[in-house]
């Protein structure tokens, strides 16, 4: 039977006594195989324009013979710096049927930032949106950069948009020397070729991501094909209802686990259509829902949020909606009460479910679906995973319903960061059962159903006066206030106290900041709040600033409030 007419729904207990099998295999040739189950069906949509399966492989194996062809061989590191494109999916799949590593970083990324990424890779090839060609062309004194492959966006758009594209946009002019080449000139290089095979195996490195680490500082994520075959595996298992036909929005960065993993990869696992979004657009997005009716969203809590406030939200038909999958940031039970209530009232039988994974851990690693689900919960690991709760610091399990740092082990982990046996040393620990555990840096508890709570990151937790203070918790309790829309928490500097809560507050539309709101939002905190925890200042904004994939960003906040005592002393 074809796995697109598998309609078997599994429940968490069922999987848990299934064993997941992992082939040895490339993430390419697992996409191929789906390719071959799934040929006229729709593989990505970009603009309106759709692509088949079948299409899909031809211009994978076309582009993995212009690389070929441009010398790209076994072990070689290729740099992306892209957004959601067609050709950003073809480049990374291509590199991996020749058994070369994918780069893929942020193509906003500074000058410095572009050059320090090549640097590190020895990259010699860079395929790059066209946008970044002013940052790019100046590199070739200070890398070993010997290509550079200029994408524009329009490439793949609909011959309608192509058109209107070169007359509105203000297109970069392209170097004439030789290093660089355009897309489609690049692409021709390679068609009617063929590549021998390489030879790669589950164990290779097959991509590159970046990350602050569970330790905050920059680092180079080496996932392995086995990493993106595992989650492909784990997927089919537990999302059997996903046929072809169905959309999933695909609006999460490729530069990022969650959007390169679970957007892409397991789309084209499952024979689902990948709804590529290079650029999101807030006041848009009800408008994106409508266009392309999706049957599965997988966000960040960030993204929910637009939707509510999106002009037209209010007319959206929800019943295609299948699932709904929040991840990259935690999610307030006001919030995750305000989506249920929006799905619902809107015609869907779909409850948003929390999932939780980091990039070390190629995105998803725990979700709650179906019988695991319970509100605030980011439910149980997918098959083949397993968590513990630990003493932070040490390799001591605790007991169910007590806070302790999350651990991870399962097929999808890194093999390390690259270049950094002593970072990697410290997040991938041998424990006494002799397995290899992602200590996280993440505080959350198991309950007694086995079900899963994320805290708080284990450098937010707040020690004031020698008690532990939870930022998410004040949060939490600050969002269920009427005039609150979004809240967000950090510690700063006290005399005496070491450190107490401050709290950023986003105000509702039809609300403006006073002294007596303050006071009563104050009231409202001593009354629900220890008295600890009671936030020492209020400071309202407009907005929060966010990271690149839409978390908030706590340490910019706290840079912030630094900088400014400081100009205060001064």
């Amino acid at each position: 039977m074809k796995r697109k007419n598998q309609t078997k729904i599994y429940s968490w207990e069922e999987m848990s006594n299934m064993t997941l099998s992992v082939p040895d295999c490339s993430a390419y040739e697992m996409v191929k195989q789906s390719a071959l189950r799934h040929q006229d069906a729709p593989a990505y949509d970009y603009m309106g324009k759709q692509c088949t399966y079948k299409e899909l492989i031809e211009k994978i194996d076309a582009c993995a013979s212009a690389l070929y062809n441009s010398g790209i061989r076994k072990g070689d590191i290729v740099t992306i710096c892209m957004p959601n494109t067609p050709e950003s999916v073809i480049s990374i799949y291509a590199l991996n049927k020749i058994g070369a590593i994918a780069n893929v970083i942020h193509p906003l990324s500074s000058e410095d930032e572009i050059c320090r990424y090549i640097n590190s890779a020895d990259s010699r090839i860079l395929i790059a949106i066209d946008i970044c060609i002013e940052k790019i062309k100046c590199l070739y004194s200070y890398t070993k950069l010997e290509r550079v492959i200029v994408v524009s966006p329009s490439d793949s758009m609909p011959a309608l948009l192509k058109y209107g594209y070169k007359f509105t946009a203000k297109a970069p002019k392209i170097p004439q020397y030789g290093c660089f080449t355009l897309w489609q000139n690049f692409i021709k290089e390679g068609v009617g070729k063929k590549i021998a095979g390489t030879g790669h195996y589950s164990s290779d490195p097959a991509a590159i991501l970046h990350s602050g680490g569970t330790t905050g500082t920059p680092k180079e994520i080496v996932l392995t094909n086995r990493n993106f075959i595992a989650l492909g595996k784990q997927s089919e298992m537990i999302l059997t209802d996903i046929k072809e036909g169905d959309n999933v929005l695909a609006i999460l960065p490729l530069f990022h686990a969650f959007g390169l993993g679970v957007c892409i990869h397991v789309t084209f696992c499952n024979g689902a259509c990948a709804v590529l979004v290079p650029r999101f657009d807030a006041k848009k997005f009800a408008k994106l829902f409508a266009k392309y009716r999706p049957t599965i969203v997988f966000g960040v809590p960030t993204l929910y949020e637009a939707l509510l406030k999106s002009k037209g939200a209010e007319k959206l038909e929800l019943t295609n909606l299948k699932y709904i999958v929040s991840g990259g940031d935690s999610l307030s039970p006001a919030m995750e009460k305000r989506i249920n209530d929006f799905l619902s009232s809107h015609g869907s039988e779909a409850k948003i479910s929390q999932g939780y994974g980091l990039t070390e851990s190629f995105g998803a690693v725990c979700l709650a679906l179906r019988d695991c689900y319970k509100p605030g919960s980011i439910g149980k690991p997918m098959p083949g995973n397993e968590f513990c709760i630990v003493t932070p610091g040490t390799h001591d399990v605790l007991p169910d319903n007590t806070d302790g740092e999350i651990c991870i082990s399962g097929p999808t982990l890194m093999a390390g960061y690259r270049n950094n046996e002593k970072e990697t040393a410290q997040t991938l620990q041998r424990h006494p059962d002799g397995k290899i555990w992602l200590h996280t840096g993440d505080i959350g508890y198991r309950d007694e159903d086995g079900c899963y709570f994320y805290r708080l990151r284990l450098k937010r937790l707040i020690i004031s006066s020698g008690f532990n203070v939870y930022p998410q918790h004040i949060e939490n309790i600050i969002e269920k206030h009427s005039a609150v829309s979004k809240c967000t928490v950090i510690g700063i500097p006290h005399p005496y106290k070491v450190e107490v809560a401050k709290a950023y507050i986003v105000l509702k539309d039809d609300v403006k900041p006073s002294d007596e709101l303050t006071a009563d939002i104050m009231e409202y905190c001593r009354k629900h709040l220890a008295r600890y925890s009671v936030p020492a200042e209020i400071e309202y904004r407009k907005t929060l600033p966010q990271t690149i994939i839409g978390k908030t960003d706590f340490n910019k906040l706290k840079q912030e409030h630094i900088e400014n005592i400081k100009k205060e002393e001064n």
